[in-house]
């Protein structure tokens, strides 16, 4: 099977992805949903249900919501600003450096895409000599 970064992402993807950044290991707190940790620290994980996340019409809690960290406080509202994006945030995660992601919206994003947030919330908990490490093997294109 080829590399298809422009086609649209999926979940599965997700967990690809995470996973094959370097040294991140899998935790699961509670229930069967994943954390994706690297250095001992949460980067990416599948969220249970809350009370904060909500269908605005039905007001059920959102069962597939995915958290991403980001780099900064602007970042994050970059994201979550920019409607052509998927992404939100709630008032849980207030000062909290990351976003929201529901999986039934992941395919509003191509797997490209999704790559690159997945490397950017790694990049964000991992360790300035790992982060260097991997942005030296993988430099940006221009």
């Amino acid at each position: 099977m080829s590399y298809d970064g422009s086609r649209p992402a999926r979940v599965e993807d997700v967990h690809e992805l995470a996973l094959a950044m370097p040294h991140v290991t899998v935790e699961y707190v509670t229930s069967d949903n994943p954390v994706y940790q690297v250095g001992g620290k949460s980067f990416i994980f599948f969220r249970n249900p809350r009370p904060d996340a909500v269908d605005s019409e039905t007001g059920e809690r959102y069962t597939d919501v995915i958290v991403f960290w980001v780099a900064s406080e602007a970042d994050k509202q970059a994201l979550v600003q920019d409607e052509t994006t998927p992404f939100f945030t709630t008032s849980h995660f207030d000062g909290h450096k990351s976003v929201l992601l529901r999986a039934n919206r992941v395919a509003e994003l191509t797997r490209e895409e999704v790559a690159e947030h997945v490397q950017d919330a790694w990049l964000s908990r991992a360790s300035k000599r790992r982060g260097d490490a991997w942005l030296k093997a993988h430099p940006p294109r221009p």
